[in-house]
């Protein structure tokens, strides 16, 4: 009698995440879901990965946060190893970068490309580097970055 294998954790289970972080006195609430079904998620698919994001400022003296790069590593992985990651993938602008205080959000959706056949999950690493106004009227910034990282089961990976 063989052992079952164990589950593997799947932050996109739901079909969607919300998570939120913090970066100085950046807020961030960052929501991420795939339009691709997680009984998709097979090895060789191109996994959507779609995020939107809404941040605050505190203390808010009207300043304003921008989004200057957003990236994403997935990292394939199984049980006994990690996989090599796969290539970044950047959305970058011109300084400052795209406004994300609420009520303005940023979206974007990122894609997960073929993985090893023996992976069972894949590690989304986001870096989000935002520059923040130091006062309402200033052309001066200061520099925060958040990290977030989202695991999601790929559907037929090894038996075990």
């Amino acid at each position: 009698m063989t052992a079952a294998p164990q589950p593997v954790r799947n932050d996109l289970s739901s079909g969607s995440t919300q998570r939120t972080l913090t970066a100085g006195a950046v807020g961030a609430t960052v929501d991420y879901w795939s339009t691709l079904s997680m009984d998709r998620w097979t090895p060789t698919a191109l996994k959507p990965v779609s995020l939107s994001m809404v941040t605050t400022v505190t203390p808010d003296d009207g300043q304003k946060v921008y989004l200057q790069r957003a990236t994403m590593t997935a990292v394939p992985g199984n049980a006994s190893q990690s996989f090599s990651p796969l290539a970044a993938q950047v959305d970058q602008t011109d300084a400052p970068g795209y406004l994300v205080l609420a009520p303005y959000s940023y979206s974007q959706t990122f894609n997960v490309g073929e993985v090893p056949a023996d992976a069972t999950f894949v590690t989304l690493q986001f870096t989000y580097e935002y520059l923040v106004q130091s006062t309402p009227t200033s052309s001066e910034f200061a520099k925060q970055t958040a990290s977030d990282t989202i695991t999601v089961a790929i559907a037929g990976g090894a038996d075990g």
